[in-house]
């Protein structure tokens, strides 16, 4: 009898490993039962979305004709729930002191060869400058886990400097965290320093993987770890974001456990994770990805994605520097909602002439400049939005996902999102781009369904041209 509650506030009872091998077990009997395949995928067109059992039952199945219609259904979902517009973001590391003894990281604390370096506030305020002027508006910061390097106190007083820095035109309107599981009062006082999401990932659900995984340190105790959202969100924090690193276990073990840790988000607290990252495992200092025998193909790696959107259709989907141009092109057909442009995975990267290698996280595949990024966006018929108004206008958590589940999105996110596309053409644009940029904005005005808003958004444009900043609806 599997210990499987989605309602348990237990680890391993929310992610039940008996419930997992059962899944999986039911996939493989089930993975060319063409009835029950067309059943979940009409399930899944109904735009709900389908559990961790349905979900695996599509990821075991090879059958081409079943497959092109999830490639298909992905494509359709992401245009219906996100439009065409692409989020933008930049990560920020702070501090590379840390006291862990992950294996697939370089920053854990036996690496003795990376320089150990931690920003001052001066510092901070160097590199958000540098990122203001690439055009940057949403950071997700990023420190490893060390008491007493990084304390709670030096993040807080992180954000409160990002916040306070007004460039130019620039300004940093929404500061997403990925630090490492703290306390239910942490994460008031996160939630308190105004942040957006609270992004962790699991690295991979499988427990016993995961204890050999991380070997030494806080980051040792699985329970603790896995519970963190539930902590974040009994702190106040509405938004939250999942992920696991692909490749460390077996994928469709991994599948199942983030969809379980979904479903749990939803029945505890009545709305699922806010994101969900696709992050795979890379080369980075000490770290050799053939090490680690469960990597992922390209292949199966769109297939993921294309299954996390129909799975959980509201929630937005990351991708980051870590894959290539290609890849990346390939999975924003997916589903994929936002992904980071010009990203420097080092601790004081952004005001270095030159990348350095000797204190990255890993290696980052995609190292074109964010007005290549954007450009590149734009001439494959997406928006790239700098858009940060749900999260100010309070539009968080439940709200966000109510407002995204009756399509209200468009009337908001879409003229937004031109908006924003607006002020990075007219602040930090090549002319190149900004003669691509102008080209769709007036396009895609055509496109806003209700007369009111785009009349509206029109002359909201008109005044970003003129000299003003920041307009929301």
């Amino acid at each position: 009898m599997s210990n499987y509650n989605p309602k348990s506030m237990k680890a391993e009872e929310f992610i039940s490993h008996e419930e997992i091998t059962d899944t999986l077990r039911y996939a493989d009997e089930n993975r060319d039962n063409l009835p029950l395949l067309r059943e979940i995928l009409e399930k899944a067109k109904e735009r709900k979305g389908l559990d961790h059992r349905e979900a695996s039952v599509l990821l075991a199945c090879e059958n081409e004709e079943i497959l092109n219609e999830i490639y298909a259904l992905a494509e359709q979902i992401k245009k219906d729930f996100y439009g065409n517009r692409i989020v933008m973001f930049a990560p920020l590391y702070l501090s590379n002191y840390c006291v862990n003894g992950c294996v697939y990281c370089p920053y854990h604390l036996k690496n003795k060869r990376i320089p150990r370096k931690k920003l001052t506030q001066d510092e901070i305020r160097a590199e958000v400058i540098a990122l203001q002027d690439m055009g940057h508006k949403r950071l997700a910061i990023e420190a490893g886990e060390d008491p007493v390097n990084n304390p709670i106190e030096y993040i807080l007083e992180s954000i409160k400097t990002i916040y306070s820095i007004k460039h130019k035109n620039g300004a940093i309107r929404r500061v997403n965290v990925n630090i490492a599981a703290t306390t239910v009062e942490n994460y008031r006082k996160l939630k308190e320093a105004g942040i957006g999401t609270y992004i962790l990932f699991q690295e991979t659900y499988h427990k016993e993987s995961y204890e050999q995984l991380h070997p030494t340190g806080p980051k040792h105790d699985y329970a603790y770890h896995t519970e963190a959202m539930d902590r974040a969100m009994e702190g106040g924090i509405d938004d939250v974001g999942l992920g696991v690193l692909y490749g460390l276990e077996l994928y469709r073990y991994e599948f199942a456990g983030l969809l379980m840790h979904a479903e749990h988000l939803e029945a505890v607290h009545g709305v699922g994770p806010h994101t969900i990252s696709m992050p795979r495992i890379k080369r980075a200092d000490d770290i050799d990805p053939t090490a680690f025998d469960n990597s992922i193909s390209d292949d199966v790696f769109a297939k993921l994605c294309a299954l996390v959107r129909i799975s959980v259709p509201y929630t937005g989907m990351i991708i980051s520097t870590r894959e290539s141009a290609a890849v990346r092109e390939r999975l924003l057909r997916l589903g994929v909602s936002q992904i980071s442009g010009a990203s420097r995975t080092s601790v004081g990267g952004y005001t270095e002439e030159e990348r350095p290698t000797d204190t990255e996280q890993f290696d980052v595949s995609d190292q074109r400049t964010l007005d290549e990024v954007v450009r590149w966006l734009m001439e494959n018929g997406f928006i790239p939005s700098f858009c940060t108004a749900c999260y100010r206008e309070g539009r968080t958590g439940d709200r966000f996902m109510s407002l995204c589940k009756s399509g209200q999105i468009l009337n908001c996110c879409h003229p937004n999102a031109l908006m924003t596309l607006k002020e990075f053409l007219e602040d930090y644009a090549s002319p190149e781009t900004q003669a691509i940029g102008n080209e769709l904005i007036e396009k895609e005005l055509l496109n806003i369904p209700k007369d009111i808003v785009r009349e509206k958004a029109t002359a909201y444009i008109r005044e970003i041209k003129s000299g003003k900043r920041d307009f929301r609806f």
